[in-house]
């Protein structure tokens, strides 16, 4: 069949217009572009503390706490001295010493269980001089354990005071020496719990002294008291803690 000029010609435009309808039916691509990276941003500072910032002195501090035993076969066992010779952290003291605040830390690894020459200085009834080797070895390796401090995975406890306020006792607070209590955050073994812990201070020049005498449960920290043979043998919860802190102005502990 033959066909003439003008029906090619037609036959030509009804494809250029089916072409065109069906560009324009098909949905636009819009090029996807990537979003701009976020802008890092700075870790915020730790906020500024008020007073004069005074760093622990780790060789002239001490912390001491005696665990007793108990349970049917307390005989067997032995009452223990823990020490830590390398307590770290400051204490900020503004004007007005009840706005003061402080954080000490205590590297467990650090401690110390039975020196001989700090049983000496305690009654020698309940706390005699010749712990055997084994005794002692024994206790410090169950005080490090995941069942107690867990000192592999944690390995400082922290203490953060949170307020101070008077003590109950006459002439509380003086301008260079007197008596608070102070509640403090403690971090032990992953545990946080709030203690309140008396405190006598002492300024003199650029030294500040800061002591305490308490008891003190294992409970109230979070820890679960050592317990052997099915709790014949046992260490009592309640324990008892002293401290003697010396820290000075400028005396360059540890970063906080």
């Amino acid at each position: 069949m033959r066909v003439n000029g003008a029906c090619k010609l037609q036959l030509a435009g009804a494809v250029l217009l089916a072409t065109l309808l069906s560009s324009c039916l098909q949905p636009q691509r819009v090029p996807q572009t990537a979003p701009p990276p976020a802008a890092a941003t700075a870790p915020l500072p730790p906020p500024a503390r008020p007073g004069l910032p005074y760093d622990i002195v780790a060789d002239e501090s001490l912390l001491i706490v005696l665990a007793y035993r108990g349970g049917p076969l307390a005989s067997a066992g032995h009452n223990h001295l823990i020490a830590s010779h390398a307590l770290a952290g400051s204490f900020h003291v503004p004007a007005d010493v009840l706005q003061s605040t402080f954080e000490v830390r205590i590297p467990v690894a650090t401690l110390s269980v039975d020196e001989p020459a700090l049983r000496a200085h305690e009654d020698p009834g309940s706390f005699p001089p010749d712990v055997p080797d084994g005794a002692r070895q024994g206790t410090r390796r169950n005080m490090l354990g995941p069942a107690l401090l867990n000192a592999e995975r944690d390995p400082e406890i922290v203490l953060r005071s949170l307020s101070i306020v008077p003590a109950a006792v006459p002439g509380a607070v003086g301008e260079a020496e007197g008596s608070v209590l102070a509640t403090i955050e403690s971090t032990v073994a992953g545990t946080v719990r709030t203690v309140r812990v008396p405190v006598h201070y002492r300024l003199a020049a650029a030294t500040l002294e800061a002591s305490g005498d308490m008891p003190l449960r294992q409970s109230d920290l979070g820890l679960t008291p050592f317990s052997a043979l099915l709790g014949a043998l046992v260490v009592q919860d309640e324990m008892h803690v002293r401290f003697h802190i010396i820290a000075r102005v400028g005396a360059g502990a540890a970063p906080q």
